[in-house]
Order: C-alpha cells, then structure tokens, then sequence
C-alpha cells in the first residue's frame, strides 16, 4: 500500500464524505480517514436531514453531484415539505432516517467508489513546511504524504462532555475524542476557539404512553430529496408531540445549580437557535410550556429521540422532569442528554474556497469551522472536495454566489463575518430567497458540476430534458388562447372571477385560485401536452407553475442580484494598505486588515464596515 495521495479528508462524517466522494469521482487518488468505519456518516444527535433552509442545501448538495440526498431518500422513514402554506422560497424538506441505514448507505457508496481508499485510524499531527501541508502522522506512527488536506473533525478535537459536575472526554458518546491534532494546526499561527452543542435523552419506546401524545403523519407524495432518487423504500412512520408543564419546569430550575451551563463549568458558547431546555425555562421564565417532538431513530428499533429537550442537567433530574409529562410517566432511557464542548477554528482565516489563508492546500469544512448541522457540513465538504481537486491538478476556483446557493451564503457569511455562536442556516440568512428555492436547485447548479466533471452524461441529459419540459410547458400557457364561454363555469366553480374576454392560459394560471392541478381537466389541449411528459410529471409541472406564479418576483430579485455583482466585480484585494487610510474608520481599518476581502461587495458584508467606508473604498478606486 501506498501512502502518497492527491487528497487526503480526516474525519468520515458529512463534511468528510462528501469532500471525499467529491475530490475522488472528480479524479483525485484521496483518502478518508476515520477513528471507526461503522460510524461513517453517523448522525450524532437527531437522524434527521433538511429542514428550514436545511433542506435547500441538501438538495444544493444533490444538484452538484453529492451523496447526501440520495442516501436520506434510500433511509427516510418519514418525509415533510415544511412551510406549504407559504410561497415556494420557503419550502424546505425534512426527512427523518434511520440512522444505522444510513451509516451503512454512506459506507456503501464510499467503498465502492473508484479512487477513493479508506484507512481506520486517528490523525494525530500534521506536517507543514514552508507554510504548505503536505502529509500527517496518525496515532499508530503512519506517515501520509498528499498534495491536499481537508480537516472535517466535526466534535472530535479535544471534545468534552458534560452530563451535570460529571465530564468525560470523547467526541461522541462512548467515542474517543482527537487529542494534538488541535495544537498541531495552531502552532502555526491559526486561531482556535471553543464552542458547545448538546442532544437529548433517548427514550425507550416500549416505555412511552402514545395515547397520551398527539401523532404527526409524513407526507408521500413526489417531492424527495435527490433529483434523481427513486421513490422511498423503507416503511414511513409517524412523529409525535407533547408538551412540556410548570411540574416539569420547577424540577428543571431546582438543578440549575448542577448545570453545567449555568454553574461555570461549560465556558464554551453554545447554538442559539438549538437551546437545551434548561436555556428555555431561563430564556422563556413566564412560557408555561415548550413543545417535544418523538421521533423515530429507526424503521425497527425501539429508539427514539425527544426533540425539544437538549440537556447537560445532571441523569436524575432529566428523567424525574420528563417523569411529569403524562405521556413520560413510566419513562425508560437509553441514555441520558449530554453536553459536549470542542475545538473550531476561526473561519475567517478561510478564503471562499475553504482552503486556508495561512497554510497552503489545508482545507477546513463542517463543524471546525464554527457551523452547526449536517447539513450545512455536507455543503462545505462538497465545495472543499472539489477545490481541493482544482489545487491537485489544475483550474479555476469554485465558489457559489449568495445568488447562486444557499452553500454560497453560508461560506460567504463564515469567512467574511466569521462566527460567534454556532452557526446554522436560516431562509432569513439569504438576500435572494426566491431565487435560491429547493425545487430549481438542479437548474442553477447541475450544469455548473457537469463542467466540472463531477456531474456524468447521464445526470446532465436528465436535466436538460426536465428544463426543456418545464419551458415547453411556460410556452404553451403563454400561447394558448383560452375562450370565455369554455372556462368561465369552471374558473367559477373555482372561487374566482369569470371572464369578460378571452385570455392567455398564463393569465389564468397567474390567479392565486388556479393551479395547473385544477384547471387542466377544463383544458383538454393542455391535458393532452401534459400526458406526453411521462419522466417526473409532477416535479416538471411543480418547477412550472413557480415559475409562471412568481416570474414577476424573480426578475426582480434577479436584478437586485445583478446590481450587488457590479461591486462584486470590483476586486480590491492587494490594492489598498488599509492602515494608512485614514478616511476608514478605526474599525474599519481593524477588519478589513484581518479579513483581507476578495472584493468591495465583500467587504460591504463585514460587520463594522459602513457605507461611508465603502464610499471611502470607491473614490479611492476612482469609481
């Protein structure tokens, strides 16, 4: 065996399998190191993938050639498209998995693909010279040698975990942590910091009161994660919810004490937007009562995970509160909620390729870099993979615009404004939400990973008859003529106004009362053009119908997008020795020397920097 290799990723969990697959299928000889082959893809807290802006990354994901929505559609055992009832910008997928499937869907996938070894071990130091990584040594004395690393550790470096004054070190619950690595990558000259995340109590199901608890039903309907997914497998299962009670609150105040959240003993900053429920009744002192979720870890297993109720609360005070929820009142667990606090690194100290500003061809993605979520890790990893592969072997940099991918606004929001607290996607994150929709992921960056070589013939020919479908059907609703005395009883049986005059099919379909659903049974030439599509019908006419209903609202975001790029074409980096302009404001000055922007739009997003300072930048550039 040899251990030289163009890409070596330290860590197996999204960030890592993603990066790894990308850099190998794009023709890279990589390497994936892991402490433990069975846990590659493992979903450390809930088995759960998408979610609110979540769920658009993954389909980002898919749409560049990646694995994450594909082994969530082969491992779902419940789907839900959130936010229906709001317009198409909003709609996020869910999908809860089963977590050992899933483990075993990524493992499957990695083993079997070309280029791509995998070696079980523990990095332990990095080798650096002249300001370039160019290998490691592991905890068995392995030295590897390759052209590019990408450290994806999630939790691992010097993680710690709390279960109330209880602590023990480990990445993962019975899971060793990663020690040295840390102080491998620091000594030279990049930043580290701490932070803190959390899970529930896992319940045994067999223990749980389900009549007590109200059910939340999936939904089966077309929509899946993967573009090219074939329909879910697994048997589709049901949630439930409950709530939370003063009992329940009052047990939790009297051990706040024995937090180690709020007794000093967790320094670290912990997710914002993820609080353990020991947070919430602090937070929230006069909320009577905050509502769980139970859901499935699995298709058979009798495990479940209590959604809602993250703790680091000493054992006996977590079952005795949950003891007071009816539903809860012969409560058995697994395992109780935990703490765990790590190391990440300042991903400021990162260009919008991930690579590192301070040592050449080290590549950071996931968890390390401050961000919360698998998610939003698999989005990095992907985008680390392959420009990794670029360093390797040649070509442009890839980057995704805040206007392109949801994944160009997370990274753009990590290396330009860096991160106080957990970082995790939100649609409120993105300036350009209609344009950046989960159902056209494949249309704004399929083509783009076709180029690069990591989307095959196949994949790219699937999109190109999908659009071509999709524009026969705009073309036909734009030229078709639609009679008055034809349409009019059923536009009425509809709730909507009948017509004066004929019309265009478009301006019917632009009525909020009328969907292509409703209205094509009323039209027979419409029907007959529709029956012709046969690959993914309902997915062409979904993607259609957004398109027809919000055209006006994607041409203006569209040119909002096109003005902020005339400041990102207005590249500043290397021009200016910001120390000795005077007209900046101190802060000003501070952060631009340590972020160093690529371009004006740029530094227009860095906290601190105000429009008379971009102004400042302008005049000075003679704009």
């Amino acid at each position: 065996m040899d251990f030289k290799y163009d890409v070596i990723v330290i860590g197996a969990g999204h960030a890592g399998c993603e990066a790894a697959a990308a850099a190998a299928n794009m023709g890279s000889k990589t390497c994936l190191i892991t402490m433990d082959m069975n846990k590659i893809g493992q979903m450390s807290c809930n088995p759960a993938v998408g979610g609110i802006a979540k769920g658009q990354i993954v389909r980002e994901i898919d749409a560049l050639g990646g694995y994450m929505g594909l082994v969530t559609d082969r491992t779902a055992i419940q789907f839900r498209m959130l936010n229906r009832s709001k317009g198409p910008a909003m709609w996020s997928p869910r999908a809860q998995c089963d977590r050992g499937k899933f483990i075993w869907a990524w493992r499957e996938i990695l083993e079997n693909t070309p280029n791509l070894h995998i070696w079980q071990d523990t990095v332990e130091e990095l080798i650096v010279e002249n300001g370039e990584v160019i290998g490691l040594i592991t905890c068995w004395g392995v030295t590897f040698h390759a052209k590019c690393i990408i450290l994806t550790a999630g939790t691992f470096l010097n993680g710690l975990m709390h279960i109330g004054h209880k602590q023990l070190a480990g990445g993962r619950m019975a899971e060793p942590a990663s020690y040295h690595l840390t102080e491998s990558i620091t000594r030279h000259g990049i930043t580290v910091g701490r932070m803190k995340t959390g899970t529930p109590v896992r319940i045994d199901g067999r223990s749980v009161n389900y009549e007590l608890m109200d059910t939340q039903d999936g939904e089966n309907d077309f929509h899946r994660f993967s573009f090219i997914s074939e329909p879910r497998k697994l048997k589709q299962l049901q949630c439930w919810t409950c709530y939370t009670n003063e009992e329940v609150h009052e047990i939790l105040r009297k051990g706040l004490p024995d937090s180690p959240l709020f007794n000093g003993q967790i320094q670290s900053i912990g997710p914002r937007y993820c609080p353990s429920i020991e947070t919430k009744i602090v937070t929230f002192p006069d909320k009577p009562l905050h509502q769980l979720f139970l859901e499935p870890e699995g298709e058979t297993t009798q495990e479940l995970y209590l959604n809602g109720f993250s703790s680091s609360l000493p054992m006996d005070i977590q079952i005795t509160a949950l003891k007071k929820i009816p539903a809860f009142k012969d409560l058995v667990v697994y395992r109780p909620g935990y703490a765990i606090e790590y190391d990440y690194f300042d991903p400021t100290q990162l260009k919008h390729t991930l690579e590192s500003k301070v040592i050449k061809n080290l590549f950071f993605a996931g968890q390390v870099n401050g961000t919360t979520g698998y998610e939003e890790a698999g989005g990095q990893g992907i985008v680390a993979g392959i420009n990794a592969h670029i360093n390797c072997h040649g070509g442009e940099p890839f980057t995704l615009g805040r206007d392109e991918a949801y994944i160009g606004v997370l990274i753009d929001d990590l290396v330009t404004k860096g991160v106080d607290e957990p970082y995790r996607m939100f649609t409120s994150r993105a300036e350009y939400r209609i344009l950046l929709r989960q159902d056209d992921a494949d249309m704004r960056l399929t083509e783009r990973a076709y180029k690069l070589g990591l989307v095959k013939q196949d994949r790219y020919e699937h999109l190109c008859s999908k659009r071509e479908a999709v524009n026969q059907i705009i073309g036909f609703a734009k030229s078709f003529s639609i009679k008055a005395a034809l349409i009019n009883d059923a536009l009425e049986s509809l709730g909507t106004a009948p017509l004066t005059h004929g019309c265009k099919l478009i301006d019917l379909l632009n009525r909020p009362q009328v969907t292509i659903e409703n209205i094509v049974e009323h039209i027979p030439a419409f029907k007959a053009m529709l029956d012709k599509i046969t690959d993914r019908k309902e997915e062409v006419i979904e993607a259609a119908e957004v398109l027809i209903k919000y055209q006006g609202y994607i041409e203006r975001e569209r040119m909002i997008a096109e003005k902020i790029q005339r400041l990102e074409a207005i590249r500043i980096k290397g021009k200016f020795d910001y120390n000795s302009l005077n007209s900046l404001s101190t802060e000003a000055r501070q952060k631009l020397i340590k972020i160093d922007p690529e371009t004006l739009a740029q530094a227009s997003r860095i906290p601190g920097i105000s429009p008379s300072d971009i102004n400042v930048l302008l005049v000075l550039l003679g704009r």
